[in-house]
């Protein structure tokens, strides 16, 4: 048992903010919270927090570890005019040469990144078409050794061929197979989930959704895609099928509540109202979209399940809130800090229809996913200003302590594990993957 004491507890969404609580932990999960929770219990550690932040931890819910070796990427990349361009020449090149030694790599530091800035739970949405079988075990291993909690799948897709999607969805089912053993054999002891990915619908024909549409039937599990991130994938689906995207989709059955569509900027209206009736969720990656000027999303206030993603730009989901709410306003939008608090909130959501777990709250029962942050607030943090401080204050740089499924992952900003050989291995690997791309035809 681990008895944490004597926290300032804020929830961001309901916001709600409790002064001088203990915590306790047992196992995965917390199992007391209130003042003086902690007097007379026999815990391993007693921690006191001394005023210190605590909150549930935060969920990137749509990311891209392979992307992880690309920061900075020095190779003979072709000039770019649009965003399919821009996938050519960079980014299907880069997931093409990834080698089971880069995606090692790659998802280490993603890890090791992503829990540096508070965030506990990454979904992520894995590409590598010369490692595909077994390369979702390998990303596992990953997360596991940092101590980050995932949902993975593989991001099938058409453009290598036959069969390369035969691979992708193979990889797909005998991951989510492995995952549902492992969950009868562990139970609350796993910290890795399943999804079924495909890559968009503009690189995905009928035979393809049909094969995902059977392995998302059979295993129970939701479906993670790119939709209308440009449009260009709209207009293909009418040139070449005659429908909406979403629509396609889901007469394929990969419409469900687990689902996670991408992106969305160029939903119609009629995607919208789809998506919201299967009570899916739309993953918005404010600064991924502005990186690649495909546009932004106005249509947030319509969508009824809205989560936070970064779309591989890290797991630094304080600041992808702040872009968000900051990109919002710049268009004239609407919406309140609260409401992208609640778009955050979101996370948490999936991981319970995933895990079948409950998440994203200080409360006994609740999984044992938590931040702590020493966060210096020069005015009051009470409930009515908790958006205002996420959105103008808080930041990456606060996050102390992290603990994942019960466990301390990092503690006054300190693993432990032997980081610095983790980053010198990556920029090795990345040097490798780099002169890869420049050998691929």
């Amino acid at each position: 048992m681990i008895a944490l004491k004597n926290a300032t507890v804020v929830h961001v969404s309901p916001a709600d903010v409790s002064v001088g609580v203990d915590v306790l932990l047992d196992g995965t999960e917390i199992t007391a919270v209130g003042k003086g929770a902690a007097e007379g219990v026999r815990a391993e550690r007693t921690i006191d927090l001394d005023g210190r932040v605590l909150m549930p931890g935060l969920v990137c819910s749509h990311d891209h570890f392979y992307s992880g070796l690309s920061r900075g990427i020095i190779a003979r990349i072709a000039s770019s005019t649009d965003f399919v361009s821009t996938l050519q020449n960079l980014w299907w090149r880069l997931d093409r040469a990834i080698d089971k030694e880069a995606l090692e790599a790659s998802g280490l530091v993603c890890a090791l990144d992503a829990v540096k800035a508070g965030c506990t739970s990454v979904i992520d949405h894995h590409a590598s078409p010369s490692y595909v079988e077994g390369s979702l075990s390998t990303l596992k291993e990953c997360f596991e050794q940092v101590g980050l909690r995932g949902i993975l799948c593989y991001e099938t897709t058409d453009r290598n061929g036959t069969p390369g999607m035969e691979q992708g969805v193979r990889e797909n089912r005998a991951f989510a197979q492995g995952v549902e053993a492992e969950k009868k054999a562990k139970g609350k002891n796993r910290t890795v989930e399943a999804m079924v990915g495909g890559h968009a619908p503009f690189t995905l024909g009928d035979d393809a959704l049909g094969k995902l549409g059977q392995v998302v039937r059979d295993t129970g599990r939701g479906f993670h895609i790119h939709v209308a991130e440009d449009g260009f994938d709209p207009s293909y689906s009418h040139r070449f099928h005659g429908k909406d995207a979403l629509k396609r989709l889901d007469e394929f059955g990969l419409l469900n509540d687990k689902s996670i569509i991408a992106h969305g900027l160029y939903l119609t209206a009629e995607d919208r109202e789809l998506l919201n009736a299967r009570n899916a969720f739309l993953a918005h990656n404010c600064r991924s979209n502005m990186n690649n000027h495909v546009g932004y999303n106005a249509e947030l206030p319509h969508v009824k399940n809205v989560a936070l993603g970064t779309d591989g730009i890290g797991s630094d989901m304080l600041a992808e809130v702040k872009f968000a709410y900051f990109r919002h306003r710049d268009s004239g939008g609407p919406l309140a800090p609260g409401a992208f608090m609640r778009f955050l909130q979101n996370g948490n959501e999936l991981l319970h229809r995933s895990f079948g777990e409950h998440f994203g709250r200080v409360e006994k029962g609740y999984k044992a996913d938590l931040i702590v942050l020493d966060y210096d607030s020069p005015t009051p943090l009470v409930r009515d200003n908790v958006a205002g401080h996420a959105v103008f204050g808080m930041g990456s740089r606060d996050v102390h302590t992290v603990i994942v499924n019960g466990k301390i992952v990092m503690e006054a900003r300190t693993f432990r594990m032997d980081t610095a050989a983790i980053y010198a291995g990556a920029r090795e690997a990345a040097q490798r993957l780099w002169k890869n791309m420049d050998n691929l035809d």
